[in-house]
């Protein structure tokens, strides 16, 4: 029985499992290798990050979430958007110069090129991931964990990984041959990211805005994390679909473009 391309796929994968971890564990340690606090500085930033988001900015912007119950509320909110907006930015602008940061490596050793994408996506989820276990002990410690509704966010998590993968690679593919496509990227994702409700809400939008943030593939994520930290709701899963569906469309996209360029990429590089 032949075999087919995903199962090749994954058995690549999976046989380089011990390559990708290696990497992923090298890039750690290589961060704060030189520093004197080493490894603390994961926590140290994004907790000196938080502070001033749920201390300093609730008592300031309070009045922008007047029915809040919470002396915190705004400070949730911001951190809500911010924390998740910048796992996504972080994976998907470095996995936009994946394959030219690693071109030598690339050329010179013979591994599934995959596994590049992948050592990105586990790094950018190993940074998250400690900066929002921080984020989860302050909503803990100040009474404001959302109870059984924080497991909603996973689904969350799954949809916004596969968005990212999949625009990452289609922008790394690109990248590769058109090198005005990272720098491009880079000024919208700033635009990006003031068309997404992270530092305003949505309910201060004049209507004609309002209608045109449904066409933001991300706002959709941020509002439902958002309700969901803030106030404890379960997300309206009918408004996820399009990123859902989009998503699945940008991986598969993605991923014939990379199986078709493979070998064009490594002359361009």
């Amino acid at each position: 029985m032949q075999k087919t391309r995903a199962q090749t796929l994954l058995r690549s994968i999976w046989h380089y499992r011990g390559f990708i971890a290696g990497s992923v564990r090298r890039e750690f340690q290589s961060r704060y290798r030189n520093s004197m606090l080493g490894a603390a500085w994961m926590v140290l930033n994004p907790l000196a990050m938080i502070v001033v988001y749920t201390v300093i900015f609730s008592q300031i912007m309070h009045a922008r979430l007047p029915n809040a119950s919470s002396q915190f509320a705004y400070g949730i909110y911001l951190c809500a958007g911010l924390l998740t907006w910048g796992f996504f930015t972080e994976t998907v602008s470095r996995m936009q110069n994946v394959f030219l940061e690693n071109g030598n490596m690339i050329k010179k050793l013979n591994f599934p090129r995959i596994c590049l994408p992948i050592i990105t996506v586990l790094n950018a989820g190993l940074n998250f991931s400690i900066i929002f276990a921080l984020f989860l002990g302050f909503l803990l410690v100040s009474g404001n964990f959302p109870g059984w509704v924080f497991f909603a966010m996973l689904p969350l998590l799954l949809i916004q990984v596969l968005f990212s993968v999949g625009l990452g690679i289609v922008l790394g593919v690109l990248n590769v041959f058109f090198r005005d496509v990272g720098q491009l990227f880079g000024i919208v994702l700033q635009f990006w990211f003031w068309f997404t409700p992270i530092v305003y809400t949505v309910s201060t939008l004049p209507a004609g805005v309002r209608t045109l943030l449904k066409y933001n593939p991300m706002s959709a994520l941020i509002v439902a994390y958002q309700d969901i930290f803030l106030s404890a709701a379960w997300p309206h899963w009918s408004d996820l679909w399009a990123i859902t569906l989009l998503s699945v469309a940008l991986c598969i996209i993605g991923m014939f473009l990379f199986r078709r360029h493979a070998g064009e990429m490594v002359d361009e590089l």
